[in-house]
């Protein structure tokens, strides 16, 4: 224990203040939906590390692939020779993308990189600055995707000025949207489609058509609070684009890969994207990332324009290969469906419940990408119910106490629940157990 302490301690005073952190516990190891502590403490994972290892940690096939690539070669570099697994990694990968026409990719290493290679494509391809991207989106802490993201300002106070040509469009979120928030027939099910209006008026006003590159979007948005679009609008964003020659980028970082029940997200509305961006899920944890595009967009950069020293490594290129024959082989999307329900049942009894239903404002998402907001008193107008600051976070601590890891997100107070796509079901029980418990202690102290 003591030394577990000092272990703790040490990691603290050397590594670096800007990374925030859940708490200073030291991970040793993860099995399935479970991950241990260097106390021997056993963790029930609802993070899947953000969203990451949506397998479960150390899935057998995947590990077996990456450690049989490690004798075989680690680092193909991308800029002197292709490598196998990246071309089996792209015969895998074809055949589940959204849309058929994204049949070219390029792979770098983590979601920002991604996002930048998506931006740097548009813009070469369209001759074009300008990016839209919505309210309450998050595309990364790089330099230029600092400017790109409007979930917090935490990830970008300090650091300006920015990356020129960034305009911001609202996305509707119908929880906290003013319009329908003051209209009782308004809602997710009947949407004003206001933002498609405000998104109408930024290209006369801010940025002409002419002007702009691409619109940037995250199908369901991550950090912004797992909220999922009303039916309409990203098949009314798509229109605009092609009515106006602009690219529409997807943002699959955390959607894709099975999480919202789809293997891309997008397909729940049927949508083309001209970009698509991914990474997380496609290798379970091991660093990679990627955009897909049609051959004729893509092949409109020059060679040498793209590349970096580590991007596609063939590691993790392996490890994306076993990913895609796991969901194959172990019917995860069907796992996916199953669990959802199961979760969902169990939010939606919380919120209902005349013991905890006050402090509940909304339970929404998509397959397992869920999240459930808790009134707050930061926006009265919006949330007139009277609940403590902090809620979430308060939630939230109680969960680890009982040894489950969750995690916050947005500004407004919601928690959002990302289980590896495998949980099972006496996993998922023991889940909603121990959540139902937290939010109801936090209930019976409030």
């Amino acid at each position: 224990m003591a030394a577990a302490t000092a272990r703790a301690a040490f990691g603290v005073q050397h590594i670096a203040k800007g990374i925030g952190r859940l708490s200073n516990i030291v991970l040793k190891r993860g099995a399935g939906s479970f991950v241990w502590t260097d106390e021997g403490r056993k963790l029930l994972d609802f993070t899947a590390g953000i969203g990451v290892t949506n397998l479960g940690h150390c899935h057998p096939k995947v590990t077996a692939a990456a450690q049989a690539q490690i004798g075989t070669l680690v680092h193909g570099q991308v800029n002197i020779a292709m490598h196998e697994p990246m071309l089996s990694l792209i015969e895998k990968l074809k055949p589940v993308m959204p849309d058929p026409s994204l049949d070219t990719f390029f792979f770098w290493n983590s979601g920002a990189e991604a996002v930048e290679a998506a931006i740097k494509l548009a813009r070469m391809a369209t001759k074009r600055q300008n990016v839209i991207v919505m309210q309450g989106s998050y595309h990364g802490r790089t330099f230029g995707t600092m400017g790109l993201t409007k979930s917090k300002t935490v990830y970008s106070s300090g650091f300006a000025p920015f990356m020129p040509g960034v305009l911001t469009s609202p996305f509707p979120y119908c929880t906290q949207c003013a319009v329908a928030c003051g209209n009782d027939t308004l809602g997710f099910e009947n949407c004003c489609n206001n933002p498609i209006h405000e998104l109408k008026v930024l290209l006369k006003q801010q940025s002409a058509a002419s002007d702009t590159a691409a619109i940037l979007i995250e199908p369901v948005l991550g950090e912004g609070g797992y909220v999922v679009p009303p039916p309409g609008f990203l098949p009314a964003v798509r229109k605009l684009c092609d009515e106006h020659g602009i690219l529409l980028i997807l943002d699959e970082v955390q959607s894709g890969f099975g999480r919202t029940g789809k293997y891309f997200a997008a397909e729940h509305w049927g949508v083309r994207p001209d970009i698509l961006v991914m990474a997380k899920g496609i290798a379970n944890g091991m660093p990679l990332s990627g955009i897909a595009a049609n051959k004729e967009l893509m092949d409109k950069q020059n060679p040498g324009s793209m590349g970096g020293t580590y991007g596609g490594n063939a590691v993790a290129c392996a490890a994306g290969v076993a990913c895609a024959e796991v969901m194959q082989e172990e019917k995860v999307l069907e796992n996916v469906a199953a669990r959802s329900k199961q979760l969902l049942d169990t939010l939606n009894a919380l919120k209902t419940s005349p013991k905890t239903g006050h402090l509940i404002k909304d339970v929404r998402g998509l397959g397992l990408m869920i999240g459930l907001e808790f009134n707050s008193p930061s926006f009265p107008t919006l949330t007139p119910k009277d609940v403590a600051a902090g809620i979430s976070s308060k939630v939230q601590a109680k969960c680890l106490q009982n040894d489950m890891l969750t995690l916050t997100t947005s500004i407004y107070e919601t928690i959002r629940f990302i289980p590896p796509l495998t949980i099972s079901e006496e996993e998922m029980r023991q889940g909603c157990e121990i959540f139902t418990k937290a939010v109801e202690d936090v209930a019976n102290e409030s």
